[in-house]
């Protein structure tokens, strides 16, 4: 079986889809890995190292791609690398299929088995593949310390001969992965925390780790997540009764950071400009949503905002700007879900079209999209 590792098109992606780690492994079970030349240049990996772990470098991306039963990425690849990709092979990434429909259409039209690892159930038998959670996780870090960046003054309290520094306070929108990470690492920092969601199970997390819980805490509160832990989408009257809260919360917050995504649907507005308005001069606000068009009133994909004193923060992929370490979360991801589709004896293919892994993120097969949620037949 050959596995080929694309490099992404994307300027914005500095990760790559496999570390020399997973190269061994997969060279361990008999599987030949071919990484395009340069794929692991922006997050720290030289084409000596996959080398040395077992793999061989291809010139181009249809050098790479030739043969290959197995094509890893990170981003969905381009028109120009799908071209070369084999027919029957497949393809596992994030492949973003809440995006473009004609985007679908064309990797079905290439004849290739796409995974998009996005849809990975949340079982525990997936916990080691879920790529969300893998890079949420560094994204609530980095959040903090691009608002640490960006804010100028001190986090933590600081006792000195010339005075006190109060420590600063950071107020956390949205307590999953992200959010969690986030307070956590604000804590670490040294900062006062404070965190809302509208999942009653958040409270207990956010208590446990330091944090002070901010939250209209109704009966409407109380049924507010799905079945798969998602946050579900709250009526207007919640909404009214939560932003005035969170306004008069906001006002005596030095940092604010919001993680608030519905998957397959724009990011909820959570902060209004009359909001950052009543803030102090100097407040930082992060938007770890902005892509998805944001949750703050205002913010600019791939920008810092100046809005009357205040940052808003927008940076992209997030989880990008350290790549190195998200790229070997998520090359543990691939290879872990991978690996669940090889012969335990052989090494070679073996995919069980009726495994609930593979149901549940097969979105295109035998030339359609196949996949419910996107299908024109579902």
């Amino acid at each position: 079986m050959k596995i080929a590792v694309l490099s992404e098109a994307s300027a914005d992606e500095a990760r790559v889809a496999v570390s020399p780690a997973m190269i061994k492994r997969f060279v361990d079970r008999g599987a030949s890995v071919m990484v395009q030349a340069g794929a692991g240049e922006g997050s720290r990996v030289p084409d000596a190292l996959f080398v040395e772990a077992g793999a061989t470098i291809g010139k181009t991306a249809p050098a790479t791609l030739k043969g290959s039963d197995v094509v890893l990425c990170v981003r969905r690849p381009n028109a120009t690398q799908l071209k070369s990709v084999p027919k029957g092979a497949l393809l596992i990434g994030m492949l973003e299929p809440y995006g473009d429909k004609s985007d679908l259409d064309a990797m079905a039209k290439a004849g290739v088995s796409a995974f998009s690892m996005e849809l990975m159930p949340r079982i525990t038998r997936a916990q080691v593949m879920d790529v969300l959670s893998s890079q949420a996780n560094l994204a609530g870090y980095q959040a903090v310390i691009d608002a640490a960046s960006e804010f100028d003054r001190a986090l933590p309290m600081m006792m000195t001969a010339a005075g006190t520094i109060p420590a600063a306070r950071v107020f956390v929108m949205g307590a999953g992965v992200a959010g969690l990470q986030a307070i956590a690492t604000a804590r670490r920092l040294g900062a006062v925390v404070s965190a809302t969601d509208v999942r009653p199970a958040a409270k207990e997390q956010v208590e446990s780790l330091g944090g002070k819980f901010v939250a209209v805490e109704n009966d409407e509160f109380k049924q507010a997540e799905t079945a798969g832990g998602y946050a579900k989408e709250m009526s207007d009257d919640y909404k009214k009764q939560q932003a005035e809260l969170v306004t008069a919360h906001m006002a005596k917050q030095d940092i604010v950071i919001t993680t608030a995504l519905i998957p397959g649907r724009p990011a909820p507005r959570l902060i209004t400009k009359a909001m950052i308005s009543a803030m102090r001069p100097g407040s930082v606000l992060v938007d770890l949503a902005v892509e998805r068009g944001g949750n703050v009133e205002g913010s600019k994909a791939g920008a810092t905002v100046d809005v009357g004193g205040k940052k808003i923060v927008g940076h992209k992929n997030v989880p990008g700007r350290i790549a190195a370490t998200a790229s070997e979360l998520y090359a543990k991801n691939l290879a872990s879900f991978l690996e669940t589709m090889m012969d335990k004896e052989s090494g070679e293919l073996a995919v069980d079209w009726e495994d609930e892994l593979v149901t549940a993120t097969l979105l295109t097969r035998d030339g359609a999209v196949v996949h419910p949620n996107f299908s024109e037949k579902a």
